[in-house]
């Protein structure tokens, strides 16, 4: 069950594979973003220190945060997944120049995961044609739903 999809990763990337990941979350963080209140929108995934690592994606904290802790929205939260994973993802994003960008937020076996796609740029005419094709399909399901009354 999805919680919040990064839409904006589909249009400036073009995703070449998809890992799940766990996060490290504080309890304030997951009351949050059962409350629907995360962004995905400037998110991106780092490696550091052969350890993957999630920045700016914005938790806003709820009015009921505890009143001990100093929240902090949009702090690097750590991905958990496993060391064959983190390597092969390390190789390609040093050598083939391909960027960790998240997908999607959601809910698996009630554990709060994170999707993110190996991903590569798309140049300006790559954007263009793909809006295009996106809008031709579009129209030949309207002409076809059309025809078919």
């Amino acid at each position: 069950m999805s919680i919040i999809q990064n839409k904006k990763a589909f249009h400036d990337y073009s995703i070449e594979e998809r890992f799940e990941a766990g996060l490290v979350l504080e309890g304030w963080e997951v009351k949050s973003i059962r409350a629907g209140q995360v962004h995905l929108r400037e998110a991106y995934v780092i490696v550091r220190d052969g350890e993957l690592y999630l920045l700016n994606a914005h938790i806003t904290p709820l009015q009921t945060a505890s009143t001990h802790i100093q929240p902090e929205p949009t702090r690097t939260r750590k991905l958990l997944l496993h060391a064959a994973e983190i390597r092969k993802l390390i190789g390609k994003v040093e050598r083939a120049g391909y960027s960790l960008v998240p997908l999607d937020l959601h809910y698996s076996k009630g554990r709060i995961k994170l999707e993110f796609g190996l991903a590569k740029g798309k140049r300006q005419f790559e954007k263009r044609a793909a809006e295009e094709e996106k809008d031709w399909k579009r129209q030949q399901q309207r002409l076809l739903k059309h025809k078919s009354r």
